[in-house]
């Protein structure tokens, strides 16, 4: 039997993340050693999913893995967010990690970024639910009995009725056509509250619904469509938050 290898599991705190998570622990490959997750240095929440450092420390106790937090300035440039990732995984790295593992499913470029990132500093990506249909994945995840609840929706693509919402078979429904049932674009974000990787469910009440838009720069750089905690330095268009308040 081999050795597992040491990983660290990048963590935004919504359903993809808890998805992935629950497939790797079921993979004798891999040991996580840790949740990696962006927090906005200056309010101390989850990047674009908006979320309370306090919440995001409950899921990890919950779970039962260390969390370590990446802090970021707001509006990070890609030079600036790279510097602090790179000392973070070089950090990591030189305690036995050898793979960083993610809940993306399909978008190519953000992969490859990804993966070229990882290589400078000589660590190997993990993708454990790449590729499988999002319609299989949603139906996946409600079956095993996760939580879910909508924190963060792109005005592009939802109206203020879709944020605060549990995911269930009624909000699959009510979809717009063009919206992924998992949010892989960047149609929504949630926050996942209960499932089979929880030792117990995180208790919280619902705060109010606030409307937030981030200016477009002056030029975008290519790259900041393959970083979801510096995504936000490319919208010139809103989002509606909810928020979520530790009980």
């Amino acid at each position: 039997m081999s050795i597992p290898q040491k990983a660290l599991f990048n963590w935004s705190s919504g359903k993809d993340s808890a998805l992935a998570l629950y497939k790797t622990l079921q993979n004798t490959d891999f040991q996580t050693e840790c949740l990696l997750t962006s927090v906005n240095q200056q309010y101390q929440r989850i990047s674009m999913h908006g979320i309370r450092v306090e919440l995001l420390q409950e899921q990890a106790q919950s779970i039962g893995i260390p969390l370590k937090i990446l802090e970021v300035p707001e509006m990070p440039t890609m030079e600036v967010y790279e510097k602090v990732m790179t000392e973070v995984l070089t950090e990591l790295k030189e305690n036995g990690i050898t793979h960083s593992i993610f809940g993306d499913i399909f978008l190519e470029d953000l992969r490859q970024y990804r993966e070229n990132q990882l290589a400078k500093i000589g660590l190997k990506g993990v993708f454990p639910i790449w590729k499988i249909p999002t319609q299989d994945l949603i139906q996946e995840f409600i079956a095993l009995g996760f939580k879910t609840i909508v924190v963060c929706v792109n005005e592009k693509y939802l109206n203020k009725s879709f944020v605060g919402r549990v995911i269930d078979q009624d909000f699959i429904n009510d979809l717009p056509k063009n919206v992924d049932v998992c949010g892989e674009n960047g149609e929504f974000h949630t926050f996942t509250f209960d499932g089979p990787i929880f030792s117990k469910p995180i208790d919280f009440e619902i705060g109010e619904i606030v409307y937030r838009k981030y200016e477009k720069p002056e030029q975008k750089d290519s790259s900041n469509t393959a970083c979801d905690t510096n995504d936000q330095t490319a919208f010139d268009f809103g989002f509606w938050y909810c928020d979520l308040i530790k009980k």
